[in-house]
């Protein structure tokens, strides 16, 4: 076998119908097209999803959920990670630093889960009334 001597496999490649060629090709006159209407005709196409003026299926089904533009900036932090952190001044470097924030966060919130046994002081990280209040039993304050 040569490459000159490779060729498809019979019937796999078929000639291209030449439509509208007369009546004994048997797609003369119409073409295949049918009688009237708009897709017999030129140019007769329509949008992607249109069902023909009733209410497409994309508008008809309901909108589901929501997804919020300031999510990745606002994060929250429990009370039970700021006690295993080392720092007594917290503020969002020390999070980011902790690993407990990502680096797109703008606003902090420190969330009243678990429990706090040291005095901290929040600076520049929002809290809960009962973060709040938990840290300042402990002895803490938040800025």
């Amino acid at each position: 076998m040569r490459l000159n001597d490779i060729k498809p496999a019979a019937g796999a490649r078929k000639s291209r119908l030449r439509v509208g060629r007369g009546i004994g090709s048997g797609l003369g006159k119409t073409a295949g097209r049918g009688h009237k209407g708009q897709h017999a005709r030129a140019g007769g196409t329509h949008k992607f999803g249109f069902e023909g003026g009733q209410m497409p299926l994309q508008r008809r089904l309901p909108k589901v959920g929501f997804r919020s533009r300031t999510k990745a900036q606002s994060q929250e932090v429990f009370l039970y990670q700021l006690a295993n952190l080392k720092a007594d001044v917290i503020d969002v470097v020390v999070l980011h630093q902790a690993g407990l924030i990502d680096s797109r966060a703008k606003k902090v919130k420190v969330v009243s889960k678990g429990e706090i046994g040291r005095a901290v002081k929040l600076s520049g990280v929002l809290a809960t009334a009962g973060a709040k209040a938990a840290i300042e039993a402990a002895g803490g304050s938040v800025e």
